[in-house]
């Protein structure tokens, strides 16, 4: 999803995120992506395992 934005690419991102948000917010909604993303693969793992558990 992410594979074609480059370096220049994410640095704007981060100047953008920064005008809207803030430099307050930025440690905020970085720890609250980060827990999103963690959960969201740990989910993921369940699934394929319990999809691996009912194939055998």
């Amino acid at each position: 999803m992410f594979s074609n934005i480059g370096f220049p690419g994410l640095i704007l991102i981060l100047i953008v995120a920064l005008i809207v948000f803030g430099p307050n917010k930025l440690p905020e909604i970085g720890r609250a992506f980060g827990t999103t993303l963690k959960e969201f693969k740990n989910a993921s793992q369940d699934i394929m395992n319990d999809h691996n558990k009912k194939k055998q």
